[in-house]
């Protein structure tokens, strides 16, 4: 089964960029497509955006949609969430996940998890 690791978040200002990435290892890379979803303090956690095994297709939430990007490099096992325009909302524990599925959006469909990366925007 593949482990993920995430890495990149940080305390950034409003308006700043932040690209994450999640680390794949341990598992055939390009037989996943991979998913971000993040969760805010109190809030429960929700879909961010996912792409499909080889990067052809990706789906985003209407919430983040123009403002985020999500790409992969299957030779470097990596897939990576480009957060641009960051607003105080945006502010969450970052998470990537692997489904056998072609491209998903939905939590049950993703079988392994990272452990998550903070993301703090002030305003």
């Amino acid at each position: 089964q593949v482990q993920l690791v995430e890495s990149g978040g940080g305390l950034v200002q409003a308006g700043d960029s932040l690209r994450l990435s999640c680390a794949a290892s341990g598992g055939i890379f390009s037989t996943y497509s991979i998913g971000w979803f993040r969760q805010a303090p109190g809030k429960e956690r929700e879909f961010v955006a996912a792409i499909s095994r080889i990067g052809g297709s990706a789906n985003y939430a209407d919430s983040v949609k123009g403002r985020i990007a999500i790409s992969r490099d299957n030779s470097k096992n990596t897939v990576y969430l480009h957060l641009n325009s960051l607003k105080p909302e945006d502010t969450a524990v970052y998470y990537c996940a692997a489904s056998n599925a072609y491209i998903t959006t939905l939590t049950p469909d993703f079988g392994s998890w990272g452990q998550g990366t903070q993301v703090t925007v002030s305003s």
